[in-house]
Order: structure tokens, then C-alpha cells, then sequence
């Protein structure tokens, strides 16, 4: 049956390739494609999944990061407060070694003042010795020589002069 070089299809050929396509699709769908298909969606899966877990470390992230931001604002906080009372007890340990200065230099003039006027009570002391032994000397040459009005004038003058003189020494 053939006409003109032409294939003339024959229903059993066309039906037993029909069957042999079936039979080949249901055979490939079992081997290829259930597994191909099952590894495609596994692989899916993986991939969600970690998108899924990107998203959670990146919001685990975010929030770390956040409360960092808020220590180290807290620690900012807490440093400018530490320098500030280190600040404000430097000054008073300054304020009280100056007081104790103060306090230690009114002591020693205080004692310096002391030891002044003793010393001036001690040398006023002297001189009053000195200067009654030089009256007692000088009125015993007094006693002895005579002397005119004008002459004991002069020398109670000079006496007098001389009394100054040491007094204004001291």
C-alpha cells in the first residue's frame, strides 16, 4: 500500500507507538521526574529554610546590635558620671590638703608669733637688767663727782637719748 513514496500509517503501528509513549512516560515520571521533582523541592526547601534563617540571624543581629548601642550609650553614661565624681572628689581633696596647709602654716605662725614675744619678753628682760645696771653706774659716778644744775641736765639728757636709742632698736 503504498502510494507515491509516501508512509502510510498503520493504526496498529500508530497505537503500539501511542502505548509505547505511555509506557515510557508512566516509566520516566516513576524514575526521572518523582526524584528529579523531589530533589527540586528539597532543594527549594534547603533554600527557604536558609532564607528563612538569614532573615532570623539578621533580626538576631539588628537587635545585638541595638542593645550594644545601648550598653555602650549606658557605659558612656556611666564613664562621663565616674570622671565626674573622680572630678568632684579630686577638688575635694584639694580643697581639704589646702585647709590642712592652711591650718599647719596658722599652726607654725601661731608658734612663731609665740616663740617671737617670748624672745622679745626675754630681751626687754635683759635690757631692763642692762639698762638698770648702766643707771646704777652712771649714778654712782654721779654720786661721786659734783655736779652743776647745768651738768646733770646734760647727762640726764644723754641718758635719756641713749634709753631711746636702745628702746627703738628693739
Amino acid at each position: 500500500m503504498e502510494s507515491g513514496g509516501l508512509i502510510n500509517p498503520n493504526l496498529a503501528t500508530f497505537l503500539f507507538t501511542f502505548v509505547n509513549i505511555g509506557i515510557l512516560f508512566f516509566i520516566l515520571r516513576a524514575i526521572l521526574f518523582k526524584p528529579v521533582t523531589k530533589f527540586m523541592d528539597a532543594r527549594t526547601k534547603k533554600i527557604q529554610d536558609t532564607i528563612d534563617q538569614a532573615e532570623e540571624d539578621k533580626s538576631r543581629a539588628k537587635k545585638l546590635l541595638e542593645q550594644y548601642e545601648g550598653k555602650l550609650n549606658g557605659a558612656e553614661a556611666e564613664a562621663v558620671s565616674i570622671i565626674k565624681t573622680a572630678r568632684e572628689t579630686a577638688e575635694a581633696e584639694a580643697a581639704r590638703i589646702v585647709a590642712e596647709g592652711k591650718a599647719a602654716a596658722k599652726v607654725l605662725a601661731d608658734n612663731v608669733r609665740r616663740q617671737l614675744e617670748t624672745e622679745r619678753q626675754a630681751a626687754l628682760a635683759k635690757f631692763r637688767t642692762e639698762a638698770a645696771g648702766l643707771v646704777l653706774a652712771a649714778s654712782s659716778r654721779l654720786v661721786l663727782r659734783d655736779f652743776n644744775s647745768e651738768d646733770n641736765r646734760r647727762y640726764a639728757n644723754m641718758m635719756l637719748d641713749e634709753l631711746a636709742a636702745q628702746k627703738g632698736n628693739n
